[in-house]
């Protein structure tokens, strides 16, 4: 498994996540409420992905340690 492939392609979906998220804070037509309403979800979003890179780094980890010993 290419963990920085992965890693780099994640990147790239942060990066468009982060622009979402400027866009709907720049947009002065959202009340506070909405402008949650809508940064949420993006925010879970990005964590989900965090959370999947972080394991699939633990699970690449573990299968270096067995092919070791």
């Amino acid at each position: 498994m290419n963990v920085d492939y992965i890693e780099e392609k994640l990147q790239e979906i942060y990066s468009e996540l982060e622009k979402e998220v400027m866009t709907i804070l720049m947009d002065e037509s959202f009340d506070r409420k909405q402008t949650n309403l809508r940064v949420q979800p993006l925010k879970t979003t990005k964590q989900i992905l965090e959370n999947a890179l972080d394991s699939i780094k633990m699970v690449e980890q573990r299968a270096k340690e067995e092919l070791d010993k």
